[in-house]
């Protein structure tokens, strides 16, 4: 049965099919694809191009509650959700994004899916895959190189090294190059200065990747993308460096969508992993664009809670890429409602309707948010075994009080036989009226546009920026880089910048410690509270418990 199996055993039990034959199925050929052995290939940009005409099918938006140490299980929803719609006979592919190796050696995991609702092979996926994190490691690398180059071979550019805002990065999580010295060892190592390291997916490139065109309109987003500022104040840009031709060589494959399948041979396509909680939380544009023209209905997820990475989904993905989502869904656990409620984790298999009830003011408040995008809404709840009757009944009660259907999902034991009646009702939210709206108008100020998406989605009081923030916000509005999106960097477990305020706090107030212009993605990143670009490991990681054997069998991966 599936519950005595883990992910990669049932992963392992499952024949897959040739990619060529799952990408046929979408209606690619094989000249379209570009082969990495038999099961994961990258389309090329040829073929993306010719289906430029194609009527585009259904966008389906998966997002979920505020994280709990209980777990949600978005991916594993989306996947099944996918399968479920090829098994009621629509044409389905799902998009994901690719795992970053930190959090699968942290203690997150993977990014797979789970149980019979998986993406495979995956083993590959949820570590080096096609190559795509490592090419962008090096081109961010690449360009840090030549910043402090330049600065070693006469400064041309009058680079003010005491105001460098580029950092190096690795996928890896290493509290330890969180703030590093650089350039020590004498003259021939370069000026000594004060540097950082972020998680590769954190990186500028990973963004402006993920919501690039094509591979013309990323070197001229790379170009743009400003690394320092000059003695006079000025912006020093990576086109300024004649970096971006270099950097666009190391990507040129990491930009093609990659195509792998589930376990029900669904196509998936698994492109860009930036996190919801320091970047933008999407996939990216061209594999979403891509599964358009593919299918009649394209699921894809959106990192952590609605008021996270659905909100920049909406706000920064779909204004940039101009695309309207069709229907949304809402991913929860009961036990995640009853933690959020304040029951403690050992206690979760205990019945307790009351805090289930307490609970579901945070559901309630993702649904609200979701709504005011002028968007239908369908909640999945996620099937436990030891979910009692009158807890689901409490649920479905409950979110009928705010206009919603909900779907007991169970595609993770059943893969799409779990999910058809989530699928079916999916189905009927697309076809429903939708008037899907931003947030806010990007022309606002940077501080009326924090207050919206305080005030609006988190529910606090207001936003409050530091000194610090208030004069990067000037500088930012007197180099004219002040009309873009926001992209907020916010811890992932609250409403809250305070990672301990669970359910649905409000009145409280945002402190914005910092913000940064990415202008090769455009956006602007405003950080709050004590997040981090890079995160650390745990006290015991994840990769103390995985191993290979002689013949490449792995264990542990999950």
């Amino acid at each position: 049965m599936a519950e005595f199996l883990t992910d990669i055993e049932i992963a392992n039990s499952i024949e897959m099919e040739p990619i060529v034959a799952v990408a046929e199925r979408a209606g690619l050929n094989a000249d379209d694809l570009e082969l990495y052995g038999k099961y994961k290939a990258k389309i090329s940009l040829d073929a993306i191009h010719e289906l430029d005409k194609k009527e585009d099918g259904k966008l389906v938006l998966v997002t979920a509650i505020t994280p709990t140490p209980a777990g949600e299980g978005k991916s594993t929803v989306s996947i099944g959700l996918s399968q479920g719609l090829n098994k009621m006979g629509k044409n389905s592919v799902v998009a994901l994004r690719e795992p970053s190796l930190g959090p699968v050696f942290g203690v997150k995991g993977g990014a797979a899916g789970g149980g019979y609702s998986q993406v495979v092979p995956m083993e590959d996926i949820n570590l080096h895959f096609t190559g795509d994190l490592h090419a962008m490691t090096a081109a961010n690398n690449l360009l840090s190189a030549l910043i402090d180059n330049h600065i070693h071979q006469g400064n041309a550019l009058r680079i003010d090294s005491r105001n460098i805002t580029w950092k190096r990065v690795i996928d890896m999580n290493d509290r330890a190059i969180r703030n590093i010295v650089i350039g020590m060892g004498g003259k021939a190592c370069g000026f000594t200065r004060e540097d950082h390291f972020m998680i590769t997916v954190a990186s500028e490139i990973m963004a402006a990747l993920c919501l690039a065109s094509g591979l013309t309109d990323l070197k001229e987003r790379l170009a743009r993308m400003i690394v320092a500022y000059n003695l006079d104040g000025e912006p020093v840009t990576a086109g300024q460096l004649e970096a971006q031709g270099a950097m666009a060589m190391l990507l040129k494959d990491a930009i093609k969508p990659n195509i792998v399948q589930t376990l029900e041979h669904t196509p998936a396509l698994i492109h860009g992993g930036p996190f919801a909680n320091i970047a933008h939380g999407c996939n990216s544009l061209i594999a979403t664009k891509l599964g358009l023209k593919l299918s009649d209905y394209l699921v894809t997820e959106a990192g952590f809670g609605a008021d996270l990475g659905a909100e920049k989904f909406f706000d920064i993905k779909c204004r940039l890429g101009n695309i309207k989502p069709d229907a949304v869904v809402i991913v929860a656990t009961i036990k995640a409602l009853k933690m959020h409620g304040g029951v403690d984790k050992k206690n979760l298999k205990e019945e307790n309707v009351e805090a289930l009830e307490t609970g579901f003011a945070n559901l309630g408040r993702h649904i609200e948010n979701v709504k005011k995008f002028g968007l239908p809404v369908v909640v999945a709840v996620n099937k436990f075994a030891f979910d009692t009757e009158a807890e689901v009944n409490k649920l479905i009660e409950k979110c009928a009080e705010y206009g919603v259907e909900v779907s007991l999902s169970d595609g993770w034991a059943k893969g799409g036989e779990g999910t058809l009646d989530l699928a079916e009702k999916v189905v009927r939210a697309c076809e429903q009226e939708n008037n899907f709206h931003y947030l806010y108008d990007v022309e606002a100020s940077i501080p009326e546009k924090l207050n919206t998406i305080v005030t609006e989605i988190y529910r606090g009081a207001k936003v409050v920026l530091t000194a610090a923030a208030k004069k990067q916000v000037k500088k930012l509005e007197e180099l004219g880089l002040d009309k873009m999106p926001i992209c907020m960097a916010k811890t992932q477990f609250s409403f809250s910048d305070d990672k301990n305020a669970v359910n649905a706090p409000e009145g409280f107030e945002i402190t914005v410690q910092n913000v940064r212009v990415s202008a090769g993605a455009g956006f602007i990143v405003c950080e709050t509270g004590d997040i981090m670009v890079m995160p650390g490991l745990p006290k015991v990681p994840a990769a103390n418990k995985m191993d290979v054997d002689e013949n490449g069998k792995m264990e542990g991966l999950f």
